[in-house]
């Protein structure tokens, strides 16, 4: 399904499901919770995704932390049985299998991964648990659903009735090779700054559809899919993990904006790396978002289509990127 006509359907009377302890939160039981009044916070994440962003930003509001409220954010689209690239009800590898990759990084420079998870929807927080209850930063396969049942999650069935027909149709066709387009690579990076001054992110995803078994892209990978200088900015990639991870791009972009560049400009030069390998116009989508410590923002894909979502003082958008090729 083209992701605009999904999206534009997915926000309209979903059913979220929330299976994991950590990923439950609800805004009205405040308790003891500081509501921040800090204009500056902000919520920023891949793609048209204004509930999940929404929701990241209204848990900053709350006076949570940066961490909590892109974990929070990103549960949002893990539930969404509309997103075929995310969490329950994404893209199947060539078998049939759904298995989910996820990572999260603060802003000590803590950080957690999962990869190649089966049955559990939410790894995100499960990312978010191994970062802080193990001594690892990488959970894989079966050592990663044991360390999620062990922490209380429930196992689900991941392949929807829409992800398998579309699964049996791509078998049909005969063709064995992943599907390469500009649209079916949108994994979900969040970043949040929070009232305290701290930039957090998490990235998750069902990663390329029909992909060989125990294929893994970048969005578990830190540096590559996510990273975060709480001294600088942070930033998160979406599209074909394979080119990220050949330039550690989201390090890349960090490290441009310590050197004096902009969000924008680092994104752009982050591009520019992939496409520099490229003989003509590539068949692949990439698209990087960044943001500095100053609170600016940056966005740039290959190709066109590519936007992402901004919260702020109570107000979400949806912003256009620019990209390499019109």
């Amino acid at each position: 399904m083209n992701r605009r006509k999904f999206l534009d359907k997915s926000y309209l009377g979903l059913t979220t499901i929330l299976v994991a302890p950590e990923a439950t939160f609800n805004l009205r039981n405040k308790g003891n919770i500081h509501i921040s009044k800090n204009p500056n916070i902000y919520a920023i994440s891949t793609w048209n995704v204004p509930e999940a962003n929404m929701k990241a930003g209204k848990v900053l509001e709350n006076g949570f932390s940066a961490i909590e409220a892109a974990v929070k954010g990103v549960a949002y689209e893990e539930s969404n049985l509309l997103n075929t690239t995310v969490g329950m009800g994404g893209a199947p590898d060539r078998d049939g299998i759904v298995s989910l990759d996820a990572c999260v990084m603060n802003h000590t420079g803590n950080c957690g991964a999962v990869l190649a998870v089966e049955n559990i929807t939410h790894v995100a927080a499960l990312a978010k648990e191994v970062m802080e209850k193990t001594p690892h930063v990488i959970l894989a396969g079966k050592g990663a659903r044991q360390f999620a049942l062990e922490q209380g999650y429930t196992p689900e069935n991941l392949l929807t009735e829409q992800s398998k027909k579309a699964w049996k149709k791509w078998l049909k066709n005969g063709n064995y090779k992943p599907e390469i387009n500009v649209e079916n690579h949108d994994t979900i990076g969040m970043i949040c700054f929070d009232s305290s001054g701290n930039l957090s992110g998490a990235c998750t995803t069902s990663g390329l559809a029909y992909k060989m078994s125990g294929r893994v892209g970048d969005s578990p990978i830190i540096g590559s899919g996510l990273y975060i200088d709480n001294n600088v900015g942070g930033a998160v990639a979406t599209g074909l993990g394979e080119e990220v991870i050949k330039t550690v791009g989201s390090f890349l972009i960090v490290e441009l904006m310590r050197n004096g560049l902009s969000p924008q400009k680092a994104c752009e030069e982050a591009v520019s790396r992939i496409l520099e390998k490229q003989k003509g116009k590539p068949n692949f989508q990439v698209a990087y978002l960044a943001t500095n410590k100053n609170g600016e923002i940056g966005a740039y894909s290959i190709q066109k289509g590519f936007s992402y979502s901004f919260y702020k003082n109570k107000v979400n958008k949806n912003i256009p990127s620019n990209s390499a090729y019109k």
